[in-house]
């Protein structure tokens, strides 16, 4: 019995339609990071295990997917290894590389590897696909692209508003409307745990507090006090979860909040700098959010972070996110080199427009000329004609088969085609071509200056 086709959970097939769209936002995306000076790379899409494993914290590094070592990985085990039924060890025996989780850390390892061959600051860009073993669901799978732009070797905050406008750029050219940036920093977050006591605890905290809008502040309270939060301390963060009022009135009462926070206030001063520098070049379709619950739960964040909500009116998680990791190449070797960097989310965005009817009726290539098939002398006669044509930019076709004309022409409709070209025997002989308009109906015979006309 033949075997039934599948794919894995979590991962998709794309037709053409979905892949023009694809394109359409890789395009844009792409475009705005070479006018914002960014320059491409690319990383292999597996890394060695100790490359990616610890920088995610605990629940990245399980969504992490591991690759078995070639052969006859088993043999090399120990017995009362093996029996020990210990899954930690027994994968650090037989899995050495791992498929990536994100762009950020093969970044990180990429400039510490090349740092004698990179001009600082360095701004890169990066569109490739990343894997993560989460749970499937709308806006989440398990291969997926990020488009990713950074900067390290610069502590400059300039860099933070650079990013915030390079966000409201893009959205703007995709012409996706009522988008939010959120932004917060880490350093807050550290000063906050400080104030109420909880600083041992500092990502228990973080990640249970990221998690506010997904389960409430009775989830959030729960998650910490089963982490060893006290709920005295608990008590003390009640007000962050009914923050209100603009982004620089969010800045005064955290100023009251932090006070007695050096790390706190270092956060403050920050976030004040990157809001007044934003206000100053107001943004053209995003708005700037200060939300003082937003953690992303990634360890290497230590300064600004960033996530982008998309428009109220649809049901979606983040559709971009991003921050500061001044520590991040130290963890192989390189101290002292501060990054910054941003990401956009490819597949929510493409949800986002597909849902809101955001994608222009020109994204989607379509044959403007099929030629019909009457024979190997006529094929001919239209291939001359199709590669003329395809010389100046013309999307043209020669139908394969000398199929039925029924047949062809239904093929053309199917297509969306809008001419077809047709040229049996008397028009080959008399070099001219009979053109037929798929939407009007007209048809009209004519030489190839004038086809030429029509089509360009």
């Amino acid at each position: 019995m033949a075997q039934k086709p599948s794919i894995p959970k979590g991962t998709r097939d794309f037709s053409p339609v979905e892949v023009a769209k694809r394109n359409y936002i890789i395009n844009t995306i792409r475009e705005q990071f070479q006018v914002f000076g960014f320059h491409p790379i690319e990383t292999p899409s597996f890394e060695n295990s100790e490359t990616l494993m610890g920088k995610y914290g605990e629940e990245g590094d399980r969504l992490i997917f591991k690759i078995l070592n070639s052969g006859d990985y088993l043999r090399k085990i120990d017995d009362n290894l093996y029996s020990s039924k210990d899954s930690n060890k027994l994968t650090s025996k037989i899995s050495e590389k791992a498929l990536r989780y994100d762009l950020t850390v093969p970044f990180a390892r990429y400039v510490v590897q090349h740092q004698n061959e990179i001009d600082f600051p360095f701004k890169r860009s990066q569109i490739q696909p990343v894997w993560r073993a989460d749970r499937p669901q709308k806006g989440r799978f398990r291969e997926f692209y990020q488009c990713d732009a950074d900067v390290v070797g610069s502590k400059s905050l300039w860099q933070e508003v650079d990013f915030i406008q390079l966000y409201d750029k893009v959205f703007t050219k995709l012409n996706l409307q009522g988008v939010t940036i959120k932004i917060n920093n880490r350093k807050v977050l550290s000063g906050i745990a400080e104030v109420i006591g909880a600083s041992d605890k500092l990502i228990d905290f973080t990640v249970a507090l990221d998690k506010l809008d997904k389960i409430g502040e009775d989830g959030v309270k729960k998650e910490m006090l089963e982490k060893g939060i006290p709920e005295s301390s608990i008590e003390k963060v009640k007000p962050l979860f009914n923050f209100t009022g603009t982004s620089s009135e969010k800045i005064d009462q955290l100023k009251n909040l932090l006070a007695s926070s050096e790390i706190g206030m270092q956060g403050v001063e920050e976030l004040q700098f990157i809001v007044n520098s934003v206000n100053e070049m107001p943004l053209e379709t995003a708005s700037l959010d200060l939300d003082v619950t937003l953690a992303r739960g990634l360890n290497y964040y230590t300064g600004a972070i960033f996530e982008v909500a998309a428009p109220d009116t649809v049901k979606m998680g983040s559709i971009g996110g991003g921050g500061r990791y001044d520590d991040l190449t130290a963890i192989f070797g390189l101290k002292d080199v501060s990054g910054v960097g941003i990401s956009f989310g490819l597949d929510r965005i493409y949800l986002v427009l597909e849902e809101l009817g955001l994608f222009p009726e020109t994204v989607v290539p379509s044959t403007k000329a099929l030629f019909i098939n009457f024979g190997e002398k006529e094929a001919l006669y239209c291939l001359k004609a199709v590669n003329k044509l395809r010389s100046e930019g013309v999307v043209a076709e020669l139908y394969p088969d000398n199929a039925k004309m029924k047949k062809q022409m239904g093929y053309a409709n199917k297509r969306g085609v809008r001419y077809v070209v047709l040229a049996g025997t008397s028009e080959v002989d008399n070099q001219v071509f009979t053109v037929k308009n798929m939407h009007s109906g007209e048809q009209e015979e004519m030489n190839f200056e004038k086809l030429r006309g029509i089509l360009i």
